[in-house]
């Protein structure tokens, strides 16, 4: 009886170890999307809690049609987020272009999100955000290797279930209004 509970409990510890590592190796399913600028360039967002500049696209297009519609967003959607420095003045302010947005400085990064049919089915219910998967990317468009993934997955899972996890579902939505 003893040697049945060890062995239970081993094989249960290695599924919950392969379960952990799979849910890490989520973001390889991401390559940089290298083309994201043919996509739909639908929202520029200042946020001054971090003094970043942030350019958001989408692809394909037809995910704003889905948006519009109140839809969840189309299998093989890509979100990428461009990350830029803002430009400080002398007292580490950002400063403001003609259209009254922080000015565009050093790239930091880029965030990308993916969503592919079954994708996300290794996570945990807590943290599973539909079929979404989350890369982080330097600004040479390597893997940031640094980034927190499972943060990611922790910001987006509160988000209700008409955003489709997205925090700018309602810029797409609006888009070209």
């Amino acid at each position: 009886m003893d040697s049945r509970i060890a062995t239970l409990a081993a094989a249960g510890a290695v599924a919950a170890l392969v379960g952990l590592t799979a849910a890490r190796a989520g973001g390889d399913k991401i390559a940089f999307p290298a083309d994201y600028q043919k996509g739909v360039l639908y929202t520029i967002v200042d946020r001054a809690d971090n003094k970043q500049y942030r350019e958001l696209y989408v692809s394909p297009a037809s995910a704003i049609a889905a948006a519009k519609n109140g839809e969840p967003l189309p299998h093989g959607t890509v979100l990428t987020l461009v990350q830029y420095r803002a430009v400080l003045d002398s007292a580490g302010n950002p400063t403001k272009n003609a259209e009254g947005r922080f000015s565009k400085g050093d790239l930091v990064g880029y965030a990308v999100m993916e969503k592919r049919a079954g994708w996300g089915a290794e996570y945990p219910p807590e943290i599973r955000n539909g079929e979404w998967e989350y890369q982080s990317f330097t600004p040479a468009k390597a893997v940031n290797d640094k980034a927190n993934l499972t943060a990611c997955f922790q910001c987006h899972k509160p988000l209700p279930g008409n955003q489709d996890f997205v925090f700018s579902y309602d810029k797409l939505k609006a888009h070209g209004m």
